[in-house]
Parts: structure tokens; sequence; C-alpha cells
């Protein structure tokens, strides 16, 4: 159960304030096994001590942080890496350096090699980590009521708190996405150091006097509670194989979708009892023990980060400064300058000159605003229509869950039974290929729509209109689950800017929906106002099967598109 605690936020901090301790004991069979590799390759080795030397007594064979990683199963094999020890010319180093990368065939300090328990827990950790996230982007619609009582401010303005908390998490990727791809920080600092921020930001703003004060800490939790939305897929594809992958993503977003819709239940029964700040807390509750558990169970999954580690670690041991990995020589050639342009200017560069990339960004935009445009809408139905509670209210957020539960099956059923079939039939799809079921899951969400705008009314049972949410919601999901397979495939090299970018423009979209929806609906009514977003994105849905159809040539004619 070693491997447990490996490279967790918490056993990193504990060797930087004691280096020297054992945290894990030495395996001698893995480094036999190492040692016969290199030698039976030809490379230079590490030059570790030999067996007699390795006894218990040995401080080197106590620590190691200083001679090498944990142990290597020969049984769980894996497609073979490149060598582990290879020369290698750098123009910034002044003799040859020695790469170090994964050992052949299994090297179970690889992500990708992990058992599966493992992966697991590491994934489960991101999805509650979002869940709680987005849970508290939402569960502030509950408390506006209170908000415009105590601070006497109009119902726009009321819910400038919620937009505040999108358009936050919409700028965070924009600055914890590079940060996380840098090898010697990782995943895990922008994770914990954020969240801890995440958390002790929440007392605050359950307790501030002052309206201004509060819109800023609303903006801060969202910016601080951003980096599951800017690298929580990084780190899943850090660990799950590319036919697999579309599994976890799928629960991710499960956790992305159930987040805002189980917000308004339990924000909208304890506010009509315990007052508007309550809400505040109840994201604290969730949030503080979601950061403990990932501060002691949550690993470093990325392979960059792992590799300079054991780098560094090799270096300290052989008191030599050849052995570097791949990612910690471009480190050493990537200015500062160069990462703020991929990160602020690469993903508008992408935006204005590739229209596919256009079209995604402000197709998935829209419906993500119109998502969001719920917390407006549901007032107007469900408590002024049927007269629900706040409470009751909320409970007709439960229709987004099935409509995701729904997609969820539909999608992984996909997966499994005919994407994975041809792939162990020698028949790889292409980019295109992943968005087969965008064609079906498009049309579904202006009809999902239109069902709702036109039976929320007093006369007809609320189901009904609950009816249209659900299929909305599972059009939604599966149409975002293609796409956002698609766009890495056919952008590889450009993947970290693309999801920023498209972060940005959905959140900040889905804030101004927050607040252009009311007077919307107040003006125009549900049913005309709804209809007219229906009929924005049954206007965008020729788009998908174009790219379906003429993808391909669309990739050929780009500068950014990998043919």
């Amino acid at each position: 159960m070693d491997s447990l605690f490996r490279d967790t936020t918490l056993y990193t901090l504990l060797h930087l304030i004691w280096p020297s301790t054992q945290w894990h004991p030495w395996d001698e069979q893995w480094i036999s096994y190492q040692q016969d590799q290199l030698m039976r390759s030809g490379g230079e080795g590490f030059g570790y001590p030999n067996r007699s030397s390795m006894s218990p007594n040995n401080s080197k064979h106590h620590d190691i942080e200083k001679a090498g990683q944990g142990v290597d199963r020969p049984e769980q094999s894996t497609e073979p890496f490149n060598a582990f020890s290879q020369p290698l010319d750098h123009e910034k180093l002044e003799e040859k350096a020695i790469i170090v990368d994964w050992i052949p065939h299994n090297d179970l300090e690889n992500p990708q090699n992990w058992p599966l328990w493992k992966k697991l827990l590491t994934a489960c950790q991101i999805y509650v980590y979002t869940f709680a996230v987005y849970m508290g982007g939402a569960i502030f619609a509950a408390s506006e009521g209170g908000i415009r009582d105590e601070f006497g401010v109009s119902h726009i303005v009321s819910g400038l708190g919620f937009a505040l908390y999108l358009i936050g998490y919409g700028v965070g990727p924009l600055v914890f996405s590079p940060i996380s791809e840098i090898p010697s920080v990782g995943r895990n600092p922008p994770y914990i150091v954020s969240l801890i921020i995440f958390v002790i930001l929440c007392v605050p703003t359950a307790m501030t006097k002052n309206y201004a004060g509060l819109l800023v800490l609303r903006f801060l939790l969202g910016f601080f509670g951003s980096p599951c939305l800017a690298t929580g897929g990084a780190t899943l594809g850090d660990m799950f194989p590319l036919p697999k992958l579309p599994f976890a993503m799928m629960f991710w977003a499960f956790s992305m979708t159930t987040g805002p819709a189980v917000a308004p239940i339990i924000g909208g029964f304890s506010v009509v009892v315990k007052g508007w700040r309550w809400t505040s807390w109840e994201v604290l509750w969730l949030a503080g023990p979601v950061c403990v558990f990932m501060l002691l169970f949550l690993p470093e999954t990325s392979a960059a980060t792992i590799l300079y580690r054991r780098a560094k670690r090799i270096r300290a041991h052989l008191n030599s400064d050849k052995y570097h990995s791949q990612g910690e020589l471009d480190q050493k050639k990537t200015k500062v300058r160069d990462i703020a342009f991929e990160a602020l200017v690469r993903p508008w560069e992408l935006m204005c000159l590739d229209p596919v990339i256009l079209y995604v960004d402000v197709y998935s935009s829209l419906c993500y605003a119109i998502f969001y445009s719920f917390f407006e809408s549901f007032p107007y139905v469900y408590r002024a229509a049927y007269g629900f509670s706040l409470g009751e209210e909320g409970l007709a957020f439960l229709s987004v869950t099935t409509g995701t539960a729904v997609a969820a099956i539909w999608y992984i059923s996909y997966n499994y039974f005919i994407v994975e079939r041809r792939i162990r039939a020698g028949i790889w799809p292409t980019p295109e290929d992943r968005l087969f079921l965008a064609l079906y899951s498009t049309p579904m969400m202006p009809v999902g729509l239109f069902i709702f705008a036109w039976t929320s009314r007093s006369d007809v049972h609320w189901a009904v209109s609950c009816l249209g949410v659900a299929i909305n919601t599972c059009g939604l999901i599966t149409m975002y689950q293609c796409v956002f397979l698609y766009l890495p495939l056919a952008y590889p090299q450009y993947s970290a800017s693309l999801f920023a970018g498209n972060d940005f423009v959905r959140s900040a979209l889905a804030g101004g929906a927050v607040l252009f929806s009311r007077p919307l609906f107040s003006n125009l009514g549900v049913d005309k106002g709804v209809s007219l977003l229906g009929a924005l994105t049954a206007g965008l849905v020729p788009g998908i099967f174009i790219l379906y159809w003429f993808g391909d040539r669309l990739r050929a004619r780009s500068v950014f598109a990998s043919v």
C-alpha cells in the first residue's frame, strides 16, 4: 500500500522537511531488474552499489528518494516505452545528457501502468472536487432572495455573485492550465494550493457584511476553484489510454452537471430555515474534507513531473549533472514570454483563424449559457405557474441529473460496444468518427427546449416541462463529450490552449446568461424566450453535420490541425 501515498502532496512536503527519512522499503529485485535491462541494452547504468553493499544498514539503501522509485512487477506489461537512458546533445548543456525516461515494458511509476484501484481512487477525487466547485457556483442562486432583502439590490444585481463565480472559473484556466504543464510544478500544486484558498475564502464569504466585498469574494472563489476545470481532463488523460478515456471523461462530465443540479435542492431547503449565508457554509463543509483527502491521497499524475523528480533524485544519488528528463530540458528552453503567449494569446489566435474552432467555441458556449439560464427560468415556471416552494423548485433540477444519466448510459454503451470493438479489430477511429453520436444528440437540444418552452404553464403537468429539460440535457452532455474528444484529436499540438480558450468563452457567456435571462423571460415570457434560445441552437445544428462529413478536408486546409 506504500504506492497509495507516493507522490501525494503530503508525501512531497514531508520529504522536503525530512529528506533522509525512510518512507518506503527498498526493493532489491527492482534494482536488479533495472540493472539487468540497462546492461543488456549496453546503456550506461546508474552506478548503484552492488548487491552486497545494499545491506539494511546502508543509508542509501534506506533513502528511497535518493536511490530510486518503487517496485516494478513484470507481470503487468504495457506497450514498451523508450529506453531508460540514451545520450542526447543539447545546446543548453555543456556535456551530453542522459535522458531519464520510463523503464521499458512495465514502469509502475507511469500513471498509465497504475493498478486500476489507484486510477479509480485518483479519478474519484477529481470527480468529487469538480462536483464541489460546480455546486459552489449554482448554490448561490438560492441565496439571491435573501441577498436582495439584506442589501436592497435589484434582481439583476443580486445575480452578479453567481455570474462572477462563473466568470472566475473561466479566467482561472488561462492561469492554472499552463502552470500545471511545467515539469517542475505538475498537477498537484495548482490543485491543492488553490483548493486551500477556496476553502478559506468560504468563511469570509459567509460572514461578509458588504455586498461589494461579497462580489469580490465570489469571483475569487470561482477563480481558485477553477483548476479542476482547467486540468481535470488532463489528469484523467495522464492515467487512462485513449480507448478508455471517454469512459473516465463521461463520469467527469456527470460530476460537472450534477453539481449545479443538486445545488438548488440543498440551498433551496436550507436557505428557508437558516438564511442565505448558510449556502457558503455548505460549500465549506463539502470542499474542506475534499481538500484534506486530496492532500493525503491525490498522487501526481503528470508524466513530465514524475520523470523530472526521478531525474533529480538520480542526480543527487550519483552526484552527476548528466541525468535529465526530456521535459526538464524543454523547460530550460522555455521562456516566460512563451508560456504567457500560449496561455493568453494562442487561444484567441486559434479561435480567430480556424473556423472549426470558432464554431465549436460559439456552439458549446451558447448551449452552456442556455443551461445556466434555467436558474432564471425555473422560478417563473415552477414557483409562479405551479406554486412550488424554493426547495421544491430545486427538485425540478433532478431532471438535469436524469438527462445526464441517460446520456452517460448512451455514450458509454456506444463506446464500449462499437468503438472499442473497432479498435480491437485494428480500425482506429478518425477524429470525425468521434462526432457520430453528436449527429443525433444535437437535434435533441432544440427539441427539449421547445418542449420546455410550450408546456411550462399551469394547465400542463409539471413533469412534461421537466421531460423537455431532461431531453435538452441529454443532448447537451452527449454533444460535449463528442466535440471535446474531437478537438484534441484534431488539434493535438494545441489542446491545452483550445480548452483554456473554450473554458473562458463558455464561462463568460454563462455568466452573462445569468444576468440577461431574467430580462429576457420577463419581457418575452418563458415560452417565447426559451423558444428564441431553442431557435439559436437549431440554427447551429448543421455545423456538426458539416464537421462530420467534411472535417477531414477542413483539417487539411487548417494551419493548426493534424491531418
